[in-house]
């Protein structure tokens, strides 16, 4: 079993995402986000997807579709249908073989530490996009974002430049405490609001 020391980041990002997830109101799941033209339950789809794939990467699997074309509905219970998806991911990081070192994910083999960090990446900021678009009290933590930021150095300016997976980076501004600034650097307004 791998050290969960490797993966306490993804344990983190995941419960974020759950907890937001559980506090939606049930009229909010048709409102906007900030993800562009993306609502509420496309967002959360395209959450689980994403991580689907995170887990799936592990076992030679793939996910059951395209994240970037997310359903604007998912069978049975939204909370309950992520939280599978949150637990099979967690088991597959939890049974890699001690010492694993080159992880599977979907962005090509990484180091343990920054194959979590980038699944956490994906969990924590779709989980921040659902909370600011329900109006929770529940923002991205500096803790977290410090554990993520060395795979957003690593990885995202690539992404972003050969697949377009995230918008342009914002200005960091001085006075951005670091979940702020990751936000921002990820394209996001770190204070958006509904009527942004």
């Amino acid at each position: 079993m791998a050290d969960t020391r490797d993966f306490e980041v993804l344990t983190h990002a995941h419960a974020y995402l759950g907890e937001v997830v559980a506090a939606v109101p049930e009229p909010a799941w048709g409102v906007p986000t900030p993800c562009a033209e993306w609502t509420v339950r496309q967002v959360l789809n395209h959450a689980r997807i994403d991580q689907q794939g995170y887990g799936l990467a592990i076992t030679g699997g793939r996910p059951d579709s395209d994240p970037f074309h997310p359903a604007d509905a998912l069978d049975g219970d939204p909370a309950a249908e992520l939280d599978k998806v949150l637990r099979a991911v967690a088991d597959a990081y939890a049974g890699l073989p001690p010492g694993a070192e080159q992880v599977p994910t979907p962005l090509g083999p990484l180091p343990l530490p920054l194959a979590a960090a980038a699944a956490a990446m994906d969990a924590a900021v779709h989980a921040w996009d659902i909370a600011v678009a329900t109006g929770q009290d529940r923002p991205l933590t500096v803790e977290l974002a410090e554990g993520i930021w060395p795979v957003a150095e690593r990885l995202v300016d690539h992404l972003r430049d050969a697949y377009q997976v995230f918008a342009p980076a914002r200005e960091v501004r001085q006075d951005y405490d670091r979940a702020e600034a990751l936000l921002a650097f990820l394209g996001r307004e770190p204070h958006w609001t509904v009527t942004e």
